[in-house]
């Protein structure tokens, strides 16, 4: 499959409300909003037109005064995979795009070339969905339930198919483990499909929303990249971002 940059919109799904960093988007990370860094890095990765999705008027606007494209949707989205599917049919109601992107918005470290990433498993692959994972090089992440980990079956250097995704340590036994990265690149008729999808056992139990796509039959192609993006979650998470971002410049 070839795949234009016309193809392809890279979405960025963005709210006020995240509990414990209320306001985190429009957080100072390196003298930028931080939705705005994200935006910055996915408008470098040169794969295709990037949008913000907001609920949040405050949100648009500095994405906006920064140079950068938003789009609002309803403030009732459960998921940020239901904000990017409503801005899609906005953004292309044609339906001339054929790849959606999913940048989550608060990785303000992450470098273009990892969003670049997960467009190969759909180019060269028949998979409905791709997404990253990074080798676990820290023994503490290996039993961290909040470090979700990717169990699959390599089928080509540095591509997984993904079986399985987990708060556990899994799989058993020696050798490597995969730290999931939240960032997914959709087929059209592949988002669709998974948002018409009710909410699955497995997703529900895990509280993973990828599950649901591996129980309904859709296959997922997990792209190994090099490290895992920080996300900003916290205050502490906020520091260490400003720090790298700082380190950056100089």
């Amino acid at each position: 499959m070839s795949t234009a940059p016309s193809d392809v919109l890279v979405l960025i799904p963005a709210r006020m409300a995240a509990s414990r960093l209320p306001g985190k988007p429009l957080a100072d990370v390196g003298g930028r909003p931080m939705i705005v860094e994200v935006a910055r890095r996915a408008v470098a990765a040169s794969i295709g037109r990037v949008a913000v999705a907001t609920d949040t008027a405050e949100i648009a606007d500095a994405v906006r005064a920064a140079g950068f494209e938003a789009v609002m949707t309803r403030p009732d989205h459960p998921s940020g995979s239901d904000r990017i599917f409503e801005a899609l049919g906005t953004l292309d109601p044609e339906g001339k795009v054929q790849i959606i992107v999913n940048v989550q918005g608060d990785l303000p470290t992450i470098a273009p070339e990892t969003i670049r990433a997960a467009l190969a498993p759909l180019a060269e692959g028949p998979a409905d969905i791709a997404t990253l994972t990074a080798l676990i090089t820290e023994a503490g992440e290996r039993t961290d339930p909040n470090v979700v980990k990717v169990v699959g079956t390599p089928i080509a250097q540095n591509r997984l198919r993904a079986l399985y995704f987990t708060r556990t340590t899994a799989p058993f036994g020696e050798g490597p483990l995969y730290h999931h990265i939240g960032l997914y690149a959709y087929r059209r008729a592949a988002l669709e499909r998974f948002v018409a999808l009710p909410p699955s056992p497995l997703e529900q139990r895990e509280k993973l929303e990828q599950l649901r796509a591996l129980e309904a039959g859709m296959r997922i192609d997990v792209a190994v990249v090099d490290a895992v993006p920080l996300g900003v979650d916290t205050p502490e998470h906020l520091a260490r971002a400003k720090a790298l971002l700082a380190s950056q410049k100089t």
